[in-house]
């Protein structure tokens, strides 16, 4: 039976898909038919706006953003999480590629091990509402959020559809939304840091409601939910980055242009003076402008200086960026001196890795906050958590179809015994359902010769032709061809009739379309006594045609 209840909070009792009945905590919301951030009280988490703490980032200012996240506020640290991604383009692409590979690739829903029938049927059932919602790319995609500020929260908006609960859609929500529990000096029990709550402007924050979230926590490092994002590792090659991109700027704008020295005579007054300076400083931007007569404007060379320095520490930043997001460079950039294909395909192996760890961290989470739901609302067999499906994503690479289908043979002559399930596993090919259609090797009959016929047999053949086209040329009042083509049928008639008999005999033995199409693959017709008597409707075919080009028709 699935009751949860809460002496502190009130609930709101629903009905399963069994007729169980079970209860959903929550505060003044309706569960499921409302979501938890339409409670008044959380009315100011709507109305919060970012503070862009990037903004004079210094490393003391950092530091103090880092030390709150870890004391519970995550706010500041969520925020300059999102400044990093707009700001720097280099980190924007390399988040991107990281989090876009996770949509390329295909889930199912595998039913428990040792499933009933019942199991199995429910898991069908789950696979299916959820591949006819189309919105779990966009659900997957907001969930890897996660990979940089640590955790993504996403509110499920329930509907009901006849008898079954489903979810309409998925809100992400902002992650300064969010807090961890908070540690009271006068309260001596222990606090939950691992656990994401609401901001509702109490010490700990309100739990978030059950059925109510798909809440991501992603392990990119251990730690807490504070100190698990790669936004703490980002952020000082980012902020040394901008110190860099600063001081480069600082230098084009000093070396970069020509110095305007401007010479004005002894004894100008103020005014003069005023007038030569403003002359110089807009000149260079003008390209014209005026100044009484005995001054002078002179146009001094640039002082000389290198950009190396500022391009290499940029440069050393965003590798360490590269790194820390896709766990090489040589995938981000080339820069023509170690960027082998050797390396390069090892660097992407990385990559895949990393995607694949990704994957199945969501998968977890999907199984847990949102197919688990799903199945204790609509599923006729649940019975307890632990028989739950589970969200699986196919992230084994399918082997070298060619290796296998030359290789795989030869084993089994040699006496191995390989399970068929492994090898469909290995090729990722599926087991075919019943009356599914299946690829299958076709029977293909003997060509017919049109070469002439051994030499021993072509004078009894042109005898026969011979004395059929006289036959023919006898009966005026019949058209030839007619006569012909009745003649052929007539001697094929019961050649066919014979392959007809043989496949009714198949059918009628066959105890399913398998054991049948399995049987016609295998059938062996003769064709010798059809093929004779084409030959000869060909020779008597080509007679006809000499003969009415002898006679000029």
């Amino acid at each position: 039976m699935a009751t949860h209840t809460d002496n502190t909070l009130k609930s709101d009792t629903h009905t399963d898909k069994n007729g169980t009945r079970f209860t959903i905590k929550q505060n003044s919301s309706k569960a499921l038919a409302k979501p938890q951030t339409d409670n008044a009280k959380l009315g100011h988490l709507h109305s919060h706006y970012a503070q862009h703490p990037s903004r004079g980032l210094t490393p003391a200012k950092l530091a103090r953003i880092l030390v709150q996240a870890e004391q519970g506020d995550l706010i500041a640290q969520c925020e300059l999480a999102e400044d990093m991604e707009e700001k720097d383009g280099h980190i924007f692409s390399e988040l991107q590629k990281r989090r876009r590979a996770l949509l390329d690739v295909e889930w199912q829903i595998m039913p428990p091990r040792n499933a009933s029938a019942a199991e199995t049927k429910d898991a069908e059932m789950l696979a299916e509402q959820l591949e006819d919602m189309q919105i779990l790319d966009d659900l997957i995609f907001d969930m890897s959020d996660a990979i940089l500020k640590g955790f993504s929260n996403s509110e499920i908006v329930w509907q009901q559809h006849s008898q079954l609960w489903l979810p309409k859609a998925f809100n992400f929500k902002d992650p300064s939304w969010f807090m961890t529990g908070q540690t009271n000096a006068n309260d001596i029990e222990a606090v939950d840091r691992n656990e994401l709550r609401l901001r509702d402007n109490t010490l700990n924050g309100a739990a978030l409601q059950r059925f109510g979230w798909i809440s991501h926590v992603h392990k990119t490092k251990s730690g807490y939910v504070g100190r698990n994002g790669l936004a703490r590792v980002l952020a000082w090659p980012f902020l040394f980055k901008n110190y860099g991109v600063r001081d480069l700027a600082e230098f084009l704008e000093i070396y970069g242009l020509p110095l305007r020295l401007g010479k004005y005579p002894t004894g100008a007054d103020k005014s003069e003076k005023a007038t030569l300076l403003r002359a110089v400083m807009s000149i260079g931007h003008n390209a014209g402008g005026i100044i009484p007569k005995g001054m002078e404007i002179d146009f001094k060379e640039a002082a000389k200086g290198n950009k190396d320095p500022f391009e290499y520490m940029i440069s050393l930043m965003e590798k360490t960026i590269s790194k820390a997001i896709l766990g090489g460079t040589l995938t981000s950039q080339a820069d023509g001196k170690s960027s082998t294909n050797a390396l390069g395909n090892v660097h992407n192996e990385v990559r895949q890795e990393l995607r694949d760890s990704d994957l199945k961290q969501i998968g977890n989470t999907l199984t847990r906050d949102l197919v688990l739901p799903m199945y204790t609302l609509n599923g006729k067999s649940y019975r307890t958590p632990n028989r739950s499906p589970r969200l699986v994503f196919n992230v084994v690479e399918a082997e070298d179809l060619k290796g296998y289908a030359e290789s795989l043979p030869k084993l089994v002559e040699i006496g191995f015994a390989i399970p068929q399930q492994w090898a469909q596993d290995k090729l990722q090919i599926p087991i075919a359902q019943k009356n599914e259609v299946i690829l299958a090797k076709q029977a293909t009959a003997k060509p017919v010769s049109t070469e002439l016929v051994p030499d021993a047999q072509q004078a009894k053949l042109k005898r026969m032709a011979i004395k059929r086209i006289v036959t023919l040329k006898s009966q005026q009042e019949v058209d030839p061809l007619d006569l012909m083509s009745a003649t052929l049928q007539a001697d094929m008639s019961p050649i066919l009739e014979g392959f007809t008999d043989e496949v009714r005999q198949l059918v009628e033995g066959a105890n399913s379309l398998e054991d049948l199409q399995q049987s016609l693959s295998e059938l062996n017709l003769s064709i010798d006594e059809a093929t004779e008597v084409l030959q000869l409707a060909i020779v008597a075919a080509d007679l006809a045609g000499q003969h009415d080009v002898n006679e000029g028709n």
